[in-house]
């Protein structure tokens, strides 16, 4: 971008904060004119974390990514509570609710994902709102609306098994609410694992105390309760619906750009229109848009150092997700299901009774996808397989299952990855004085949060400087 150049942000969710991080890091954010337009009236925030929040592990403070002031002094202009009507590609300019125009020389939508409503029948009222006991969970103030509701709700039903499902499910059931799980495919995590795996968190949920409904999907909220298609009811004070999202387009979709599942976009995160680009949950890369934050965080990345003028381009993301839950512990990388049917060969070993599975899928000696369930302390070597490429011997992918835990973060080479969602390594935290300098620098702890505990000993294991 060239300097004076307007650059108008439609969203201030994970994928823009990485977005500024990165214009601030390469110099465009002083030399062009940056606004971000956020929908929402709060400070950008960590949304993998809303159910730490509910479950009371961590604080509201906790998600802020970065505050207000850290935009106004990197010079970006951050405009909260602002929602936009309209794109005009032709004028250059987009449309707020007020009637204000905000124009533009380069345009990022980061819009991110709408939540779905199942059907079933009774969640809205004739006014269009929901019924006072269902709740959506997929921002701030619906955190902050169930929060409000536990204290007079004894019984909770979570409405799908995914991995937010399972997360607000434990939170609730960390609150001490009677929890019970409906989820309409054949078992838990469907999109992400297969059977063996789901009915190992199927039996750990129940473990620890919530009843899980399989192969059952819920057809009408009652006085009495929330009917299933069994013909059962399940009495509840409270519905917390959790059954998947999907790209926010309308956007997009009016202004003429092209859209399919999401936004299309291509190698420089380009629309159908040169100057409009799209990063995050509402961008389809190719055939796919992903959802997760570290492809939207590398997709960002990527956009920051093309505006730089750096000549990067986006060649696609590895697809990494991680559950935080208490007592639930699960790691996926790439998509196990879809390339063991397509000629991976498989190697998996499922222990129900201590809770673990654990599964690669190889092709040519190479590990193109891997889930682990209950016991991830070999993701981290995985992981470097995964993303490298590294060609295994014949027992390798067995070893990798079984063979002896990993060495303690304090032992770990440097170039182990540390956190998957920002791809940071132990030499990189090693060389941090802080876990405030580690979450500025490198972004590990704020995606999922899962590396926080490698991260601490890490940093408490760096030798003391003498004076």
């Amino acid at each position: 971008m060239s300097s004076g150049e307007r650059l108008v942000v439609v969203g201030s969710g994970m994928a823009t904060t990485r977005l500024v991080e990165q214009l601030v890091a390469h110099g465009v954010a002083r030399r062009s004119r940056v606004t971000v337009l956020g929908d929402e009236p709060h400070a950008p925030y960590n949304r993998i974390l809303l159910s730490a929040v509910l479950e009371g592990t961590h604080p509201e403070q906790a998600l802020t990514l970065r505050d207000p002031g850290w935009y106004a002094g990197a010079g970006v202009a951050l405009r909260l509570g602002t929602r936009v009507l309209s794109l005009d590609t032709a004028r250059r300019d987009v449309m707020l609710v007020d009637g204000e125009v905000v124009p533009y020389d380069r345009l990022v939508l980061a819009t991110g994902a709408l939540p779905t409503l199942p059907p079933i029948r009774g969640l809205v009222r004739p006014d269009g709102r929901l019924h006072p006991r269902v709740h959506a969970f997929r921002g701030l103030d619906d955190c902050r609306r169930l929060l409000a509701a536990l204290p007079g709700a004894r019984r909770a039903v979570v409405v799908g098994g995914g991995l937010l499902g399972l997360q607000v499910t434990r939170a609730l059931a960390v609150r001490g609410l009677e929890t019970e799980l409906v989820e309409g495919g054949e078992h838990l995590l469907r999109s992400q694992v297969g059977a063996p795996a789901g009915a190992v968190l199927a039996r750990a949920l129940r473990r620890l105390g919530t009843t899980v409904y399989t192969g059952t999907r819920a057809t009408r909220l009652t006085d009495e309760g929330l009917r299933l298609d069994t013909g059962y009811t399940l009495e509840t004070d409270l519905v917390v619906l959790t059954a998947g999202g999907r790209p926010s387009t309308a956007l997009a979709r009016a202004a003429g750009l092209e859209v399919r599942r999401g936004v299309v976009v291509d190698e420089h995160l380009r629309t159908s229109d040169p100057h409009v680009h799209a990063v995050g949950d509402c961008a389809q890369h190719g055939e796919v848009a992903s959802g997760l934050v570290p492809p939207a965080w590398e997709q960002a990345e990527a956009l920051a150092a093309h505006l730089a003028g750096t000549g990067a381009t986006y060649t696609g993301s590895r697809s990494v997700a991680r559950l935080r839950a208490t007592g639930l512990d699960v790691a996926v990388l790439g998509d196990p299901e879809r390339a063991a049917g397509e000629g991976g060969e498989v190697v998996e070993v499922t222990n129900p009774v201590a809770g673990t599975h654990r599964r690669l899928v190889v092709r040519d000696g190479v590990v193109v996808a891997a889930a682990f369930v209950g016991d991830l302390t070999r993701i981290g070597l995985v992981t470097q397989y995964f993303d490298r490429s590294v060609r295994l011997a014949a027992h390798e992918p067995g070893a990798l299952l079984v063979g002896e835990r990993t060495a303690p973060p304090a032992r770990l080479a440097d170039t182990t990855e540390i956190c998957a969602c920002a791809g940071v390594s132990a030499g990189a935290v090693r060389g941090c004085s802080s876990l405030e300098e580690v979450r500025a620098t490198t972004r590990a702890t704020t995606g999922c949060g899962g590396c926080a505990p490698a991260v601490r000993e890490l940093l408490a294991s760096r030798p003391a400087l003498t004076p």
